[in-house]
């Protein structure tokens, strides 16, 4: 059966609400979806955490499996994104880490200020990769602690601390996000352990799991997790009205959260209800 084009608008408009209007000019009445265009919406999909997978978005378009992994190779070969098992996740720019950092700014340090009230003299501290983080690290000067940490802006703010023995974990160093990732970094965590990991995320979604949208650093959340008797989540409100395409876990797998959102807040009610500690910023 061929579709018409209002059967493309109208499949486009139910899987992609967000992109329907700026993509309705995109079909002429009577003509067919064009490749590039049924392209063009697959990689605006993908960058925005939606439908990543072959199936997902085969089912969206009506079209075969293969025509997705055509479209998926076509967009790779172009370096717009990266293949992965079952499908595909953006290579679209990231931002910088400092124009990242300037973002909500008071906010993190109350976050940091907040966390580090939870770190006992001697402990063994893991801190994940991310902005947040580092307001936490720039509050733990003048403690004694050990700090295992795979963030370079971490490590920089406190190499020059006599009594904190940092261990950087190793691997391949992601310049733009200051931070090392990779098999070494991962491998490096399996023979660590600590009493308290310090989580950064891109969102919390309404089934309360804690998104990302970095492959690549997904491992390294994940294995803080495993290494650590005491995982805690920090995240400013903006992060529960924002996903991310990769799940690093769910909210049983969580001991705390510090946060600015208020009291009342839906998410931090779910958090609650589940059993998860709400530490207020």
């Amino acid at each position: 059966m061929r579709w018409k084009s209002s059967d493309y608008r109208r499949a486009a408009a139910v899987a992609f609400p967000h992109i329907a209007e700026q993509s309705r000019i995109a079909w002429d009445e009577g003509a067919e979806m064009l490749p590039a265009q049924r392209r063009g919406l697959i990689l605006d999909a993908i960058r925005s955490g939606q439908g990543v997978e072959v199936v997902d978005l085969a089912q969206r378009f009506a079209v075969s499996e293969m025509t997705v992994r055509r479209d998926l190779t076509r967009l790779a070969q172009e370096g717009k994104l990266t293949r992965v098992h079952g499908g595909a996740v953006s290579e679209r720019e990231e931002p910088p880490f400092a124009a990242i950092s300037q973002e909500r700014h008071s906010e993190r340090q109350r976050i940091g200020r907040a966390a580090a009230g939870l770190v006992e003299d001697g402990h063994a501290v893991m801190i994940d990769i991310g902005t947040t983080t580092l307001a936490l690290a720039r509050c733990l000067h003048g403690r004694k602690l050990r700090v295992i940490t795979s963030n370079l802006a971490v490590v920089e703010e406190l190499a020059n601390e006599p009594d904190v023995e940092l261990i950087v974990l190793g691997g391949v160093v992601r310049r733009n996000y200051r931070s090392l990732v990779g098999m070494l970094a991962e491998d490096a965590l399996r023979q660590l352990s600590a009493d308290i990991a310090f989580l950064g995320a891109s969102g919390i979604r309404e089934d309360l799991s804690v998104m990302d949208t970095t492959l690549v650093e997904v491992p390294i959340k994940r294995g803080m997790i495993a290494a650590s008797r005491r995982t805690v989540l920090l995240v400013d409100a903006a992060k529960f009205e924002m996903t991310g395409s990769i799940r690093i876990c769910g909210a049983e797998e969580l001991d705390a959260v510090v946060t600015d959102a208020n009291g009342d807040h839906p998410g931090v009610a779910a958090l609650e209800h589940a059993g998860v500690e709400v530490v207020r910023a």
